[in-house]
């Protein structure tokens, strides 16, 4: 068995890269689904965390086709002449009622459902998806295309906050209580992982430049 493990094992790495600033971010409001541009100063951090990421020489860019997460893989596909795949299937959380509205506005509107929801309990926030059926839909894209990758290769993911983190999750075999303690991508930042001889690990979380504060953790 241990053989077949380590026959299997091609090195591989996926780095998960959340999207530039939007307006919405700067408001703390709730995007999840809803299609919401890039501020300038997104377009910006999306420009210069593309230089980073080109210098790792991807292989292969799937993104979200939610109009942030698109316009910030563009920048990378500009930078190393990769194609973007395109996937519905790495949109945000959809959220329901919530969307639209700011943190403080969920908390006074949905306070009961907004704890249990950061207690770890299943919550369809705002009458939305479950964070796990995120995952279910995320997850298999993101390992359908890193089994294209060649041995070594590199992935690039381009979506959303949440998404990632329930991806991430599900990916390193955590139980979907615990994925909140992945903690949030600030705008343009990514987290890697590494494929072991046991399966994929977290080799870097929230990376980027300096650190910076994590706006509209879900979005």
């Amino acid at each position: 068995m241990s053989g077949a493990v380590g026959d299997a094992r091609r090195d591989r790495r996926v780095i998960l890269w959340r999207h530039g600033q939007t307006s919405w971010n700067l408001e703390r409001r709730f995007q999840g689904s809803t299609d919401i541009e890039l501020t300038e100063e997104g377009l910006g951090q999306a420009r210069r965390a593309a230089r980073l990421l080109a210098s790792l020489r991807p292989d292969a860019i799937v993104a979200s086709d939610l109009k942030r997460a698109a316009a910030t893989a563009q920048e990378l596909g500009a930078l190393t002449g990769l194609d973007i795949s395109y996937d519905d299937s790495l949109r945000e959380t959809y959220a329901g009622q919530w969307q639209g509205l700011t943190h403080d506005e969920i908390i006074a509107r949905f306070g009961e459902q907004y704890a249990a929801w950061k207690r770890g309990e299943p919550v369809r926030r705002g009458g939305g998806e479950l964070e796990t059926e995120v995952a279910d839909r995320a997850a298999p894209v993101v390992l359908r295309h890193a089994d294209k990758l060649p041995e070594g290769g590199t992935l690039v993911v381009v979506s959303h906050g949440g998404t990632i983190r329930t991806t991430i999750g599900r990916l390193l075999g955590l139980d979907s209580h615990s994925w909140e303690s992945l903690g949030g991508l600030s705008n343009c930042c990514w987290s890697v992982l590494g494929e072991g001889a046991r399966g994929w690990r977290l080799l870097e979380h929230n990376a980027g430049t300096l650190p910076e504060p994590v706006l509209g953790d879900d979005d």
